[in-house]
């Protein structure tokens, strides 16, 4: 059965907003390989309305590799109740239904990792339901001090375990949790 999966760049404070105005200069070999590994082992991208209209807009013109082949080709499922089409770019379906009926009968497809990009309420709607297989946060030595972010105030108590972690060369924290039972 596939995984649900998600990497997100994740500030000391929490933010995880906007990373492209943080976490450029930690961007090192480490963080490459993080995400170069968690790109092999998916085969799908879930992704929230915010999140795929925003990417939408830059990734089908992109030249910025490798990402923008792997994004640009991979299926892309968009979660959205506003949203009436997705056709704009290349590879995306749009899914109305209940995220856990549908995250169940996409596990239960053939394949890789269904894996979660961006997509910060989507995430936190997966977490909250119990839906995600595994969260990887890469967090990078910066305080942003605003911004959007992953775990807010009156979630339930949720207890994970530490399945690895690593520490990239610009001080940048990868730690991997997978819900425990």
């Amino acid at each position: 059965m596939r995984k649900v999966v998600s990497g997100l760049f994740i500030s000391l404070d929490g933010v995880t907003e906007a990373p492209n105005e943080w976490q450029f200069d930690h961007f090192d070999q480490g963080m490459e390989e993080f995400m170069g590994a968690m790109l092999a082992e998916q085969d799908a991208v879930l992704l929230g309305r915010v999140t795929w209209e925003q990417w939408a807009g830059y990734w089908p013109s992109s030249t910025d590799e490798p990402f923008a082949s792997y994004i640009n080709n991979v299926p892309k499922y968009v979660f959205s109740k506003t949203l009436n089409d997705v056709s704009a770019w290349q590879n995306s379906t749009l899914l109305k239904g209940d995220l856990a009926a549908e995250i169940g009968r996409l596990k239960q497809e053939p394949g890789k990792n269904l894996g979660v990009a961006g997509s910060v309420g989507l995430v936190r709607s997966l977490f909250e339901a119990g839906l995600l297989d595994e969260l990887s946060l890469a967090i990078h030595p910066v305080v942003v001090g605003k911004g959007d972010r992953l775990f807010r105030e009156g979630m339930d108590l949720k207890r994970l375990s530490l399945v690895s972690s690593k520490v990239t060369p610009t001080g940048v924290a990868i730690l991997t949790y997978q819900p425990r039972e």
